[in-house]
């Protein structure tokens, strides 16, 4: 774990669903972000005892970008006593996540902001009191930096991979330093401009 800019911690844990031959990596990134008196936890995986220490007597939320980032939200929230904010569930999911759910044009009571992203439920996440972009599948760095996770369709979930980037353009007009993808270590604001051009 290592503090990427004060109060924003980022750390990798291999993803227990991987197997060869995905189009992602098989370690996953997840974030804890001070913000607002609170500590907010991003698609949580395999969190350390120090973040787990550092979250037990102050306010914690846990925020996923999607539904299926569940990863260990679920039982850290128990042991927290922490809510869980998230996306709708994929219909038609037998187990959803049970939480506070959230849709792109939300702001969350949390000090964050839901944007669109590649999906209806896998959005972007602005904490303007960071100035930092929490991406979960939407934008992703396999080894020729961070791109826009279209994998060569020309629409997703029967919407125009164009329609689809123009959505993600108004990401620019957010005052962004730090991008936080899930599938790739922390950036900056010029990766996501290549990223939106591409």
């Amino acid at each position: 774990m290592r503090e990427v800019k004060t109060g924003v911690w980022h750390w990798e844990a291999p993803h227990p669903e991987w197997k060869p031959g995905q189009a992602w990596g098989p370690d996953v990134s997840s974030y804890a972000i001070e913000a607002e008196d609170r500590l907010l936890l991003f698609d949580p995986l395999a969190v350390s005892g120090e973040i787990q220490e550092f979250a037990a007597g102050r306010e914690t939320a846990i925020v996923l970008t999607c539904p299926w980032h569940r990863r260990d939200a679920i039982s850290l929230a128990e042991r927290l006593g922490a809510p869980i904010y998230v996306p709708p569930p994929d219909p038609p999911d037998p187990d959803p996540v049970k939480g506070h759910v959230f849709s792109a044009g939300d702001r969350l009571p949390i000090g964050v902001e839901a944007f669109p992203g590649m999906e209806s439920n896998d959005l972007t996440l602005w904490v303007e009191s960071r100035r930092a972009l929490v991406a979960g599948d939407t934008l992703i760095d396999r080894g020729r930096g961070l791109e826009v996770w279209f994998d060569g369709a020309a629409e997703v979930r029967g919407v125009p991979v164009e329609q689809i980037r123009e959505g993600l353009l108004q990401l620019l007009e957010l005052p962004v330093e730090l991008v936080l993808p899930t599938h790739a270590a922390p950036t900056d604001r010029a990766a996501l401009e290549r990223a939106l051009s591409q």
